[in-house]
Formats: C-alpha cells, sequence, structure tokens
C-alpha cells in the first residue's frame, strides 16, 4: 500500500493537484500507513500511535486530533474500506428490510475481496477493545436500524405483533451472516437480499 511523502502538516502533491483537502490527505496517509504496516505482518494489537505516525510521516498529535485512540482509529479504518451504510427511504418495510440485507452482502463481498478487511476481522478475537469499539459504533447501531424497521412493520400491520421483534429481526439477518461469517465460501449471489427478505415476509405476514 503506497504512501504519501511524509510531511507533518501538508498533503501530498498529488492530493493539492487534485484538490483534496488537506485535512483528508492527511487521514488518508494514516489509513495508508496503517495498512502498509499490517501487509508487513505487524499484529494489529503491536501497533502504536507512535509507530502508526511515523510511518505516515505525521506527528502524533495529528492523530489524536481525530482519534481518542487506536481502537478508533481501527474502525474508522474498516468504515472506509466498507460499503456505506445505506439511507432508508421509509416508505416501504420490504424495501428497507432489501437495502440492509443487501448492505450485508456487500460487506460480506468485500470482506472476501479486501486483504486489508479480511486481516483485521481475523485479529479481531485476539483484540477485545477493537471489537467491542466495533460492537458499539457499527454493528450496535446497523442492529438496531434493522429492529426499527421491522417494529415498523409491526406497527403498519406488515409483520405479525405476536412475534419478538428481535427474533424476526435475526430471521432477516441470520441467512447473510450464515453466509458471511459462518459460511464464508457460500455464494452470495445477487438478489439474495430480496430472496430472503421475501420468504421471511411470506412467514411473519399477519395471519387472516
Amino acid at each position: 500500500m503506497s504512501l504519501p511523502e511524509p510531511h507533518a502538516d501538508a498533503p501530498a502533491p498529488e492530493a493539492s493537484r487534485r484538490g483534496r483537502p488537506r485535512s483528508e490527505a492527511v487521514e488518508q496517509a494514516i489509513f495508508d500507513a496503517v495498512g502498509g504496516l499490517l501487509e508487513e505482518g505487524v499484529p494489529l494489537t503491536e501497533l502504536s500511535i507512535e509507530r502508526i505516525a511515523r510511518t505516515a510521516g505525521v506527528g502524533k498529535a495529528t492523530i489524536y486530533r481525530r482519534w481518542p485512540g487506536k481502537e478508533e482509529l481501527f474502525v474508522e479504518l474498516l468504515r472506509s474500506v466498507e460499503p456505506q451504510d445505506p439511507v432508508l427511504t421509509g416508505t416501504s418495510v420490504r424495501d428497507d428490510l432489501v437495502m440492509l440485507l443487501e448492505m450485508l452482502r456487500q460487506r460480506g463481498l468485500a470482506k472476501r475481496s479486501s486483504a486489508l478487511l479480511h486481516n483485521v476481522f481475523s485479529q479481531m478475537q485476539a483484540y477485545p477493545k477493537l471489537w467491542e469499539a466495533y460492537q458499539n459504533t457499527v454493528i450496535e447501531p446497523r442492529r438496531r436500524l434493522g429492529l426499527d424497521t421491522v417494529r415498523r412493520g409491526m406497527e403498519l400491520g406488515e409483520i405479525r405483533d405476536d412475534l419478538d421483534a428481535e427474533f424476526v429481526s435475526d430471521l432477516f439477518t441470520g441467512p447473510l451472516l450464515l453466509r458471511t461469517v459462518i459460511r464464508p465460501g457460500a455464494t452470495l449471489e445477487p438478489g439474495l437480499a430480496e430472496q430472503v427478505v421475501d420468504a421471511v415476509m411470506e412467514g411473519v405476514r399477519p395471519r387472516s
């Protein structure tokens, strides 16, 4: 992973020519530094702010102005590589659920194609603080978004309200998580999100 020329405050010349904001160029240099160190085989647990700053050619204060610690830096790095979270329209419970599951499918594909994502996720179990930070700032908000969508479906009469909302939410996300976590070699074909949502909706619609 290539790095910009070391400089504590100014962006790389190429970034300046493209008109990228200085902060964006510096953050990319920091992300590149982390990625480069990981490619060299440095474990996440041994990546210190000082070493990252030295590799990126910035001061430690530059990093601490952006992130309170390295766990937050690593989480932001993961979020920069993963597909962006969808903006739900709120017009259709079914369509919103499809968007959420499609995001899970895209994240699964990204983990398979990105050496950086694969590297970091494979080390997370040995780094509880990073996993907790990722869980709290990324996974939990996504889980709540899905849960809120299911509850909206119950309020609108599209999903049975005699079922536990978290149980129903798990029914939707379970197949995608199975194929991305437990069976990483399983297919993640286009249309899978629609297939899962329609099959589960058929089973959780209110009974006539």
